[in-house]
């Protein structure tokens, strides 16, 4: 028998499988499971962004693309993001195409990080950060953002994480999983210590499409001084429904983003074809697609916010993404023992805060990317759990 474990890395036996995923599964092997698990959109990618992928592969347009993507789209993409956050971005230097926005921050932190370099943390948030920063060997430095601050990054917490290690800022806004957004002046003053202090900002902005109320999204890569210290991460997957397409993109100075794409070309070479015909006519063509969908999440939002605060778990409410953060602690169970007893129970899959870090502890994270009709339905058995908890059931 051999003994594997002398030959795996160690870096990568610390890091603990996704909780997103195990509920995820435990989901998909029930009978009559609503799953609000996965943050993935309901609807299909429109139909004219299909239609040009499907026109790429009828004209045999089927051979590698450039590896930074194709020239069009890239141009396409730094169209895109001078038009809707007034940040200009050369096409040919500063942007790069990637297998979706995880292999953009994949890149960024390789690009970066190296063993004792601190990266800065804010949580509640996405999964990936934390295991990436270990396998470079960096150091994990969280920031526990509150509910009473509606999980937003203070720049006063900033400053006292701050230590002469600290290279790379994660900026997980608009954040998946508690729907928190940074406005302008959040992120003015974020800015101020990043400059002091002279570090990178890795900004994900893949939900930059799906913010609500009065202000739309603003990216740090426009505030005074972030431009030449900021990457940014973004993609097609949650603003167009095109999830499967696995298409995303950086953009940033042109030093970081060719040292980014040589680690492209050793490990992935260059993206899908298809998917890049596609996208582009996502950015000339889908402004009415994205002003569609994000509508109806709007309202799906504001009618799973108001079931949860109904029935006594109290939720703030998110302003970006499509998630609510609902506090469970009033049930006396940890958030593994409610998603648990959830599914098991009442076969409504949603996943534990702590998926997301440890302050999300009290906390679940529900997406609302399903229809009306997955929704109402999922409310009326969550309710049902804890009128049964209630009576000791």
């Amino acid at each position: 028998m051999i003994d594997y474990n002398k030959y795996l890395n160690k870096n990568i036996k610390t890091i603990k499988p996704s909780g997103i995923r195990k509920f995820f599964d435990i989901a998909n092997e029930m009978q009559d499971v609503i799953s609000l698990s996965i943050g993935e959109p309901d609807f299909q990618t429109p139909w004219h962004i299909r239609d040009e992928g499907i026109k790429s592969l009828e004209m045999g347009k089927t051979w590698y693309s450039p590896n930074r993507g194709f020239m069009e789209l890239r141009n396409e993409i730094a169209k895109y993001y001078k038009r809707k956050f007034n940040v200009e971005y050369d096409g040919k230097t500063q942007t790069l195409v990637t297998v979706g926005g995880s292999e953009a921050i994949d890149l960024a932190f390789r690009s970066l990080i190296e063993n004792g370099d601190e990266v800065i943390i804010p949580e509640p948030s996405f999964v990936c950060y934390e295991p990436l920063a270990v396998m470079e060997g960096g150091t994990p430095v969280i920031i526990k953002t509150k509910s009473e601050d509606n999980f937003r990054l203070k720049a006063s917490d900033l400053e006292a994480a701050i230590t002469d290690k600290t290279k790379l800022l994660v900026l997980p806004f608009p954040n998946n999983p508690t729907g928190a957004i940074l406005e302008r002046q959040d992120l003015e003053e974020i800015a101020e210590v990043v400059k002091k202090h002279d570090i990178i900002v890795l900004s994900d902005e893949i939900y930059s499409e799906l913010t609500y109320g009065e202000n739309s999204h603003v990216s740090i890569a426009s505030i005074d001084g972030m431009y030449e210290r900021t990457i940014v991460i973004n993609g097609f997957s949650k603003s167009y429904a095109m999830t499967g397409w696995r298409l995303g993109y950086a953009l940033g100075p042109a030093p970081l983003i060719a040292q980014m794409t040589k680690l492209h070309q050793y490990g992935i070479m260059s993206a899908p074809t298809t998917a890049q015909y596609a996208a582009i006519e996502a950015l000339k063509n889908g402004d009415r697609d994205i002003n569609r969908m994000r509508d109806e999440y709007d309202m799906r939002r504001r009618y799973v916010v108001d079931g949860f605060n109904a029935m006594g778990l109290t939720c703030f409410e998110p302003l970006g993404a499509f998630y609510v953060f609902p506090c469970i602690k009033s049930t006396g169970l940890s958030s593994e023992e409610f998603c648990t007893r959830l599914v098991m129970d009442k076969h409504v899959a949603v996943i534990p805060g702590t998926a997301f870090g440890e302050c999300g502890e009290g906390f679940v994270r529900v997406s609302y990317s399903y229809s009306l009709k997955h929704l109402k339905i999922a409310l009326e058995r969550i309710r049902e759990f804890l009128e049964e908890l209630k009576n000791g059931c």
